[in-house]
């Protein structure tokens, strides 16, 4: 239900979405096969740790941000300088964040959060 949420959100800002991955797999699949401009992580992603799709994207120098329930706390330090949704979030504060993660003319963003 989340990423149905998410994936409504991005829809109603003309944003593409690629995904929702269904997990770390899925995850990387979309990396190697699709554009994306940016992409919101969960850091869960089905059970599994979403890190190795956090660690493809930078290594694309994609942007991303994490989305999380364990907050900054839940962060290895590579990754403490990335944006950080926590759960439970508002439509806004996806917005806000996504704004922040495109580029002007960039409009599609993968949705990597597991099925709820």
């Amino acid at each position: 239900m989340v990423a149905m949420f998410v994936e409504a959100i991005l829809e109603d800002m003309g944003v593409r979405v690629v995904g929702p991955a269904r997990g770390v797999e899925d995850g990387l699949r979309l990396i190697e096969g699709d554009r994306i401009d940016a992409a919101l992580v969960d850091l869960n992603l089905g059970g599994v740790e979403g890190l190795p799709v956090a660690d493809a994207l930078a290594a694309r120098s994609i942007p991303f941000a994490f989305v999380t329930g364990y907050g900054a706390a839940g962060l290895p330090a590579r990754f403490a300088d990335r944006p950080l949704l926590q759960k439970p979030f508002r439509a806004r504060e996806v917005e806000g964040l996504v704004a922040g993660l495109l580029a002007p003319g960039r409009r599609s963003v993968s949705a990597d959060a597991p099925p709820r």
